[in-house]
């Protein structure tokens, strides 16, 4: 619950100076909005997990974001830790949904 009231209340990250990181900004809330429906479940129990691999997802963006932050300069690098950073805690907010969503065996 941390994770998401942590969420939440989280300003989304900016987008930089680099079109790299402008492209990485816009797919990362592309998958910002698929997260939502932990928003669903948490607030009126309706477990529906999003139609994509949304883990998957994100473990790539963090990769590519880690990339363009190894070659970016002065603010830019801050703004690809904080792209991370976000991404990072969606993908924990999303894997904690999927774990309480799912059904005991």
């Amino acid at each position: 619950m941390d994770a998401y009231i942590l969420w939440r209340n989280l300003p989304f990250p900016r987008s930089g100076s680099s079109k790299d990181l402008i492209l990485a900004r816009s797919d990362l809330a592309e998958v910002d909005e698929y997260v939502t429906t932990v928003i669903r479940y948490v607030e009126r129990g309706i477990f529906k997990p999003a139609p994509v691999d949304v883990p998957m997802m994100l473990q790539a963006l963090m990769q590519r974001i880690d990339r363009i932050g190894d070659t970016a300069s002065g603010g830019d690098q801050a703004v690809a830790r904080s792209q991370h950073a976000y991404a990072a805690l969606l993908d924990l907010v999303y894997r904690q949904f999927l774990e309480a969503g799912r059904p005991l065996q």
